[in-house]
């Protein structure tokens, strides 16, 4: 009996090893901070900018990782603009393969991060979100539904690409 409890817990202490309490970039939680600038939206689709920007900062706030500013004095500034919203069909009405009944919406957007300091990009890349779609009886409010958890998706995705960065 007493094998077998030890060999539990080594196992258990050997499970967490590789496990890292913190950032995942070596810095220390909230010793940089971030300014996030309104996005710009290059697509037709009207007030995508307000939601990713929304979004960007709770994801900033949640994560931990750097302090979120709100007065254009960050360490980094974080801006971009969105390039593309996109549906997609992805599933059809049993009786009317015609008619969609899912969609797949994705949203690209290129971030960028800019220390404020010394003008040096530290981030650029392309980020995108998407979110699926289940229509009723009209496209426009499933979408308009829909935007804030697509806007939620891009934001987690263009965070993480920022908190796991070395720079």
């Amino acid at each position: 009996m007493r094998t077998f409890l030890s060999l539990v817990l080594l196992a258990a202490l050997c499970g967490c090893a590789g496990y890292k309490l913190g950032p995942t970039n070596g810095d220390v939680a909230g010793s940089r901070s971030v300014s996030v600038q309104p996005f710009l939206n290059d697509t037709l689709e009207p007030r995508l900018s307000d939601y990713v920007t929304l979004e960007l900062r709770k994801r900033l706030q949640q994560d931990g990782t750097f302090r979120l500013e709100t007065h254009d004095s960050g360490d980094l500034i974080l801006s971009g603009h969105i390039t593309k919203f996109d549906r997609s069909e992805l599933g059809f009405q049993p009786t009317d393969v015609l008619t969609p009944r899912d969609y797949t919406l994705v949203m690209v957007a290129q971030i960028t991060a800019v220390e404020r300091a010394t003008g040096k990009t530290n981030l650029s890349r392309t980020v995108s979100g998407r979110t699926t779609v289940r229509v009723g009886a009209d496209l426009a409010s499933a979408e308009r539904q829909a935007v804030p958890i697509l806007a939620e998706d891009l934001a987690r995705n263009a965070i993480s690409s920022l908190a796991d960065g070395s720079w």
